[in-house]
């Protein structure tokens, strides 16, 4: 699974509008200008490694705030802040709540397996509680 160019280029978008004037959406403009084709197909791998792990994790009966999902988060989080942002848990949060509550978010992350996107979502939730 990985995200076409007119996908990613419609979510940048949004992000502008969104987010254009946050510290954490200029930093990850700072972060990824010189990202090369190549590293954003790498970085998209690595986020979609980390979804289908936390759909493993669900699929094997783990529930939200079992340690294997607690570390998870923490890996997930690690992931944004070292590639992209500083991503504090107040950022993690919104996140969290972002990957249900936008249908584009949820159909992607289950893309992994039907409840993955809930599973993270209330995975996030107990971190970051």
């Amino acid at each position: 699974m990985s995200i076409n160019e007119s996908v990613f280029e419609e979510y940048a978008q949004e992000a502008r509008e969104r987010w254009g004037s946050t510290e954490a959406y200029a930093e990850s403009q700072r972060r990824t200008a010189g990202y090369s084709r190549d590293d954003h197909a790498r970085l998209a791998e690595g986020m979609n490694g980390l979804m289908a792990e936390f759909a493993h994790c669900m699929q094997s009966g783990n529930a939200a705030d079992s340690e294997q999902a607690q570390q998870l988060v923490r890996r997930w989080q690690s992931y944004i802040s070292e590639h992209y942002y500083q991503c504090t848990d107040g950022i993690l949060a919104g996140l969290g709540q972002m990957y249900t509550a936008d249908e584009r978010f949820r159909s992607s992350i289950d893309a992994h397996g039907e409840g993955t996107a809930q599973f993270m979502s209330d995975a996030i939730a107990a971190y970051c509680g």
